[in-house]
């Protein structure tokens, strides 16, 4: 897969909803009601963190839930992304990008978001191409301002916000031009899973899934 390919499909998948959750699963028992919960409020792209020994398990069971679009964050090494996709991923997420893993992704076709912090970074992977990228940590580079100067330089580039991003401040990223989602965890927060409370899952999703994008 071109990373001009990738980049298409994400934004395809990314502008199903507003905001892409960022999961951190600790119980894969629980993670397809999760997804379903999810789901239902309208979030549909979600993206599981490789931060816990369940988190190829959760993908897995995720990925068998009707309308559920799984990806893997936190992917640092080939190996993750050969181990996502394995288990059910159909993107991937990093917090910055190498070229290992970069172009084992390219070659596997497991459709990458790339993570970019600094003009340099994005020009990079602009260059690489990579027109969809992740803009990250955001909100402790500099937020919706610092996001918003990238899009005079650099109009060809749109990113998703991650980091420090909330129901709070997500209409500042999301108004941006050069935004196209935001990703938060702050739609399954760890009591609410804990306890299974699913429908104040599927609550805070409708409130998410109900922010405009510009």
């Amino acid at each position: 897969m071109t990373p001009q390919i990738a980049s298409e499909r994400l934004i395809a998948v990314a502008r199903k909803a507003p905001i892409i959750p960022v999961l951190v699963v600790s119980d894969a028992g629980r993670a397809a009601d999760l997804a379903q919960a999810l789901v239902a409020g309208g979030l549909y792209a979600l993206e599981v963190t490789l931060r816990t020994p369940q988190a190829l398990d959760a993908m897995r069971a995720m990925s068998e839930v009707p309308g559920a679009i799984v990806g893997a964050g936190t992917v640092l090494t080939p190996d993750d992304a050969r181990r996502a996709q394995d288990a059910g991923a159909t993107f991937a997420v990093s917090p910055g990008s190498t070229d290992k893993v970069l172009d084992v992704c390219e070659a596997i076709d497991l459709a990458m978001l790339p993570g970019a912090a600094t003009a340099t970074e994005a020009l990079y992977l602009l260059e690489r191409g990579y027109s969809f990228q992740k803009f990250f940590p955001a909100e402790a580079i500099g937020g919706a301002p610092a996001l918003k100067s990238l899009a005079g330089p650099l109009p060809q580039i749109t990113f998703c916000p991650t980091g420090g991003v909330s129901l709070a401040n997500a209409n500042s990223y999301l108004s941006l031009p050069n935004t196209v989602c935001a990703g938060g965890s702050w739609v399954a927060p760890a009591d609410l899973v804990a306890k299974g409370d699913w429908d104040g899952i599927t609550k805070l999703a409708a409130e998410a899934a109900a922010l405009e994008v510009s």
